[in-house]
Formats: C-alpha cells, sequence, structure tokens
C-alpha cells in the first residue's frame, strides 16, 4: 500500500493480493456461466495486430488472445507468474530489458489495456515512451480504458482517461490516430455498463 496525498492509504497493485483479486474477478459472477470475453476477443483480433507487447498485462487475459509469439510485461511478479502457468512468455520490466527477442522494433503493435487509468498522466506517457521503441516504425498501438461504470469498480484507478485524455497521450508519444471508438457498446452505455471501453488506435511514425 502507498500513502495518498489525504493521507489515506491507496490500493496498490502490486503484490500478490492484487493478482489474487484478478484471478477472482475472472470467475465472478456472471463469467461463470457465459463467454463473456468472446467480444473483446473478437476486438482484438479484427485488428490483426501481428506480434505485441502487451504493456501491463496482468494475468495474461489480453495476451492469451494475440498472437502466439507475443509478449506480456507487468510491473506485478505474481501475475507474471501466473502468465507463464498459463503457458505465456511474460516478464516483469527488468527481465524484458534482457530478453534477447524483445529489443528495439521487435514487436509489431503495443497494446496497453486498463494500464493508464492507474497511473497519473505523467506516468502515463512515460510508460508509453519506455515502450514504445519496443515497436517497429509504422507498428500499431491500441489504448484502452474503462468507462464511467468500469472506472468506478477499481480502488487502484486514480484517473479517469477517456477519449481526450488518450488523444493527449497519442499526441505526446507521436502517434498518428486512426481512430478512438466506444466497445462493445456506443459511448452512452458506458454510464450504467463496467465493462464499455475507449478503444484508440494509432500509428507509430515510420
Amino acid at each position: 500500500m502507498s500513502e495518498a496525498k489525504n493521507g489515506k492509504p491507496e490500493a496498490s497493485t502490486e503484490g500478490s493480493d492484487y493478482t489474487k483479486r484478478l484471478a477472482r474477478l475472472e470467475t465472478s459472477g456472471i463469467k461463470r456461466f457465459l463467454p463473456t470475453q468472446a467480444p473483446y476477443r473478437w476486438n482484438l483480433k479484427r485488428l490483426r495486430l501481428g506480434r505485441v507487447l502487451d504493456v501491463g498485462c496482468g494475468l495474461g487475459r489480453n495476451l492469451l488472445n494475440c498472437g502466439p509469439d507475443s509478449v506480456g510485461v507487468d510491473h506485478n511478479e505474481h501475475s507474471v507468474a501466473t502468465c507463464r502457468e498459463r503457458g505465456l512468455t511474460a516478464y516483469v520490466p527488468e527481465d524484458l530489458a534482457k530478453a534477447p527477442d524483445c529489443g528495439p522494433g521487435s514487436f509489431d503493435s503495443l497494446l496497453c489495456a486498463h494500464v493508464l487509468e492507474h497511473m497519473d498522466e505523467a506516468l502515463g506517457a512515460d510508460v508509453l515512451a519506455q515502450y514504445l521503441p519496443l515497436v517497429k516504425p509504422g507498428g500499431r498501438v491500441v489504448l484502452i480504458t474503462p468507462q464511467e461504470a468500469g472506472y468506478k469498480t477499481d480502488a487502484t484507478h486514480v484517473r479517469f482517461v477517456g477519449f481526450e485524455e488518450l488523444r493527449r497521450h497519442a499526441d505526446k508519444a507521436g502517434l498518428t490516430v486512426a481512430r478512438a471508438f466506444s466497445f462493445p457498446f456506443a459511448r452512452p452505455v458506458g454510464k450504467v455498463f463496467p465493462y464499455n471501453e475507449f478503444v484508440l488506435v494509432g500509428t507509430k511514425a515510420g
């Protein structure tokens, strides 16, 4: 736990407790009975992202739906361990930097899904700047964040990141925005449906 500015403890995305929470959420409620991830799998596959670097990969929910040679990176060593138990390739940042097949320009795309809302704008920009060199020139960058209802579900969310904020991140990273859309439902649904997402697809300069 870290100390917030108001003196109250902040929830953290580090440590085994957060990993356990993610694991519980994967099989909670309606998710036990219905293939709720199907629309999101379809959305990733239709983007044709090739070899993906999944930044903030968590337990590998999205990484499972990326190309077989895709790689995840996460600062939570427990989440990385879970990814590996699932047969995925994932690293903590220090180990990614030493991986022989993960150097500059090694990836077709970068995916940053449900990460930027966990950090302030400056840190979010730093994270993107850290990993963008690993994407080939002309490669794609996909940024995904929760809408209002989803934002309220997690105590580790510190900043609402909508279309305006995503475009600001894209501009700072030097990306050309190809499209930005609400998924899986129209934008107003995000105020009541916790799984509606903002999606921005950009292209790295060639």
